[in-house]
């Protein structure tokens, strides 16, 4: 498996993390109803709900970009740090969701996207 490969994996596995953060504690949690008592919450818990919403919403372009980028031969250093660049930046974009830092999450996440369209033109 490749460093991207694992990159793919991982991505796929973050929003969970960002899911059990905002679930932390269970306070009051309704397995039952649990997009109900997720909407009524407020601060981090919010914030991480909104976090793993926007992870899962990354994830296609990630995905295909490192497939694409795989598939065409392009060299697969480049491919494997742009990956982890890309993951870096979404781990820092859950940290600054979570802690309430819009700024630096914007330019988180442009990293981030710089990074996914850097491995589309390594093809």
């Amino acid at each position: 498996m490749t460093i991207a490969y694992a990159c793919i994996l991982f991505m796929g596995l973050l929003p969970y993390v960002a899911a059990g953060i905002a679930k932390k504690g269970f306070e009051g949690y309704d397995n039952a109803m649990p997009r109900q008592w997720l909407a009524k919450q407020t601060g981090f818990r919010a914030r991480a709900n909104a976090a793993q919403a926007n992870l899962f919403e990354s994830l296609p372009l990630f995905f295909a970009a490192v497939i694409v980028a795989s598939v065409a031969n392009a060299p697969q250093d480049r491919i494997d740090l742009l990956a982890m660049g890309f993951v870096l930046a979404r781990i820092a974009y859950l940290i600054c969701y979570i802690a309430n830092w819009p700024t630096t999450r914007s330019i988180v996440w442009l990293f981030g996207i710089i990074c996914v369209v850097a491995l589309f033109f390594q093809i």
